[in-house]
């Protein structure tokens, strides 16, 4: 097999320039050889995910994107957007990989026998730098996958799968008994859903188009709230108080809707019971927790839901380290188990590495629009 390997093969890559620029390139680098306990993975398929994205396109005016060169020798350039100057200064003149995760063939393989026995086999991958068609990795970072797998069902298995298992496993551990979730209608939030009505866990989904709530219904999703509609506070409260949910995990970052969120947590807590609020609200503890930036601007809150309440970051790296290395592979197991049922991944369009350098392709990914995913197969 490794004879049928090529000496060489291209990674993307992302740079801030001096003038005020981002180019996206293609550069070429050897196929390395892969110690004891590694091996070599053809990458055949790799998604655009809104963490690959901050990296990839985020700080730039996609609107002046112009792509020179062909093949190999394609590059993206777009002046960066307004306000990103002071971001991305310790970026310049540094060419960043990108890709969070990704799945295909082992190619190669070092002597022990954990390597050993992937060779040939269809992997997952998740290590970073995977905008390339070839990637040397530890075999602790690979989930093999169950035979008949295809590289394309199996490429997104870490981040969104293992983000909505953390999601349940951080309620349980927390001490709490429902969820709620903004940007629900995504890949993510429907693998949530599919999740939680496993597990018989209320869920509550908020969402900003009618057509996102269509979609929720059609899975069978029971609360729906659109924050769009007059109604929204109202309807929230009443979701809450019908369900318990007082952890909350939210996509958008920016804005006040957190802050509406723990807002409605506190009417909610307070609503039927003889609880005076007096100075400090309920004594019910809410949680919001911020994991996405689908909105850049600052992060308002409106501190009238009382004092008993925590705002934090989550990131599924520090969950996986403090969840352990056995519930972590209990996890994986589940997640290559339900690959095709609960974990299913929907792409609307696959590209090329060298598509994804196309500005009217860099256009579209960069969008972050329900129902389009977009799908690198660094093999095409």
């Amino acid at each position: 097999m490794n004879n049928e390997t090529p000496s060489s093969g291209l990674q993307l890559r992302s740079v801030v320039t001096e003038d005020g620029q981002l180019q996206l390139f293609l550069k070429s680098a050897p196929v390395p050889e892969p110690g004891e306990n590694e091996v070599v993975v053809r990458i055949e398929a790799t998604p655009i995910n809104p963490s690959d994205q901050a990296i990839l396109i985020m700080p730039a005016d996609v609107a002046t994107g112009e792509t020179s060169g062909s093949g190999a020798d394609t590059r993206y350039t777009a002046k960066l957007r307004s306000g990103m100057e002071s971001r991305v200064k310790p970026r310049i003149g540094k060419p960043l990989a990108m890709g969070n995760e990704g799945a295909g063939t082992v190619v190669k393989a070092g002597s022990g026998a954990a390597a050993q026995a992937l060779l040939g086999k269809t992997v997952a991958v998740m290590d970073g730098a995977l905008y390339c068609q070839y990637r040397k990795v530890n075999v602790m970072q690979c989930m093999p996958q169950n035979e008949g797998t295809t590289a394309r069902e199996a490429a997104s298995c870490f981040v969104n799968p293992l983000t909505a298992l953390g999601f349940v496993e951080t309620m349980r551990a927390e001490g709490f008994k429902a969820i709620i979730h903004t940007a629900a209608a995504s890949n993510l939030g429907q693998m949530l859903n599919r999740i939680c009505q496993s597990d018989g866990i209320d869920l509550i989904n908020i969402v900003r188009k009618q057509e996102q709530v269509d979609i929720l219904k059609a899975m069978g999703a029971k609360y729906i709230c659109n924050s769009s509609d007059e109604n929204f506070m109202n309807d929230l409260t009443a979701a809450i108080e019908e369900t318990g949910a007082y952890i909350a995990f939210d996509a958008t970052g920016g804005g006040d809707l957190g802050s509406r969120i723990l807002s409605c947590m506190e009417r909610a807590a307070l609503k039927g019971t003889e609880e005076l609020p007096g100075p400090y609200g309920s004594t019910t503890f809410k949680q919001l927790y911020i994991y996405g930036g689908l909105d850049l601007s600052p992060t308002i809150i409106n501190r009238n839901f009382g004092f008993s309440w925590g705002i934090n970051a989550w990131l599924l790296t520090p969950f996986t380290q403090k969840a352990g290395m056995e519930k972590m592979m209990e996890l994986r197991q589940r997640v290559a188990n339900e690959l095709r049922t609960t974990f299913a991944s929907h792409y609307s369009d696959e590209i090329s590495l060298t598509e994804a350098l196309d500005k009217d392709i860099v256009a579209a990914y960069s969008q972050q629009a329900t129902g389009r995913k977009f799908l690198i197969n660094p093999s095409k």
